[in-house]
């Protein structure tokens, strides 16, 4: 049994997350890019539902051309949004089965790291210029995954977050029931925005 074996496939977490979300999405960014370094940062979202304004859970990959082989350097940007996907999914719809947060993708570029100067990497010229590993540990440690609380439900389903557009003459916010007809409609859970920035319930 190689160590591998106690990590999950991005694929199986990608299909976990269709049959348990099949009205979900999954979105992607580029946070941070340098070609010349052969690095990116990739930052992905997972909606339980697609009219969802505000994601169920968020995570970050980190790309590094020099842990990939030959054959997959050219593929690093669509090799790092797969792993973000499956970090994010991970938060959102861990398995049963594998507890670990990175995947069977995450850990073979750990194993892939070459020993020897790679030609991608760059050598440091300033005295307090950080190398990649502290780098890395920086996005670790600055950039941890965060879930986000699933959506407030009523008897419809659940609720839809709607804000006022910028600009209106009063900022206001909540999560409203889905039902098209007015009078049918749930009461909407309000929320408030405050000095950080945040929304949070109205008391």
């Amino acid at each position: 049994m190689g160590f591998l074996d106690n990590y999950e496939d991005v694929n199986a977490r990608i299909k976990r997350f269709r049959t348990e979300f099949p009205s979900g999405k999954l979105i992607a960014f580029i946070e941070d890019i340098d070609l010349n370094k052969g690095t990116v940062l990739i930052r992905a979202e997972a909606y339980r539902e697609y009219e969802d304004a505000v994601p169920s859970a968020v995570d970050y990959a980190f790309g590094n051309v020099a842990s990939l082989p030959n054959n997959m350097k050219r593929w690093l940007i669509e090799d790092t949004v797969t792993s973000a996907y499956g970090r994010c999914i991970g938060l959102l719809t861990p398995s049963l089965d594998h507890k670990a947060r990175p995947t069977v993708q995450d850990m073979e570029k750990v194993e892939n790291l070459p020993t020897d100067p790679d030609p991608w990497s760059t050598k440091a010229v300033i005295e307090d210029m950080p190398t990649m590993a502290t780098a890395v540990a920086d996005i670790s440690t600055q950039l941890g995954g965060e879930l986000v609380k699933e959506a407030p439900q009523c008897k419809h389903g659940h609720m839809v977050w709607k804000q006022a557009h910028e600009g209106a003459p009063k900022n206001w916010g909540g999560y409203f029931c889905t039902e098209r007809t007015k009078a049918t409609q749930c009461t909407p859970k309000w929320y408030v925005l405050r000095s950080t920035g945040k929304w949070e319930p109205q008391v």
